[in-house]
């Protein structure tokens, strides 16, 4: 009698541990993709991040996708801004055309930014997808 009430035991934490997975808020991942000055042009490497990227998202369809662009703090502030939006749009126009829903997909250009290391930090898009 105590092994099986052991047992049940242990399948009643097992199927207590399933479903508090399954209550768990949905995962999230983010993906970065780097320019070069002046540039909004995807290279292979910048292709390549934002096609894992769509695959992943494509694989949360329930997700919301993020498309923040960022530039590097030289020029004019208007240049950058206009700058980042660029790169956002590239990265979107890249993401729909890998088969993520452009209704999922919400942009936004931050303009300069400051950079810890190198100026490449900045020349960046941020590629978010989460659950609301």
């Amino acid at each position: 009698m105590g092994r099986l009430a052991a047992r049940l035991g242990a399948v009643l934490g097992l199927l207590l541990s399933i479903a508090a997975c399954v209550s768990s808020p949905p995962a999230s991942q983010k993906f970065v993709v780097f320019f070069e000055e002046w540039s909004a042009s995807l290279d292979e490497a910048g292709r390549k991040g934002v096609n894992t990227a769509a695959r992943w998202a494509k694989g949360h369809p329930g997700q919301i996708v993020t498309v923040a662009g960022y530039a590097d703090p030289e020029g004019t502030k208007q240049a950058n801004i206009a700058m980042s939006r660029a790169r956002a749009q590239v990265v979107v126009d890249q993401l729909v055309g890998d088969g993520v829903d452009r209704t999922r997909i919400r942009l936004t250009a931050h303009g300069p930014t400051d950079y810890t290391l190198t100026s490449l930090e900045s020349r960046r898009v941020e590629i978010g997808i989460a659950g609301l």
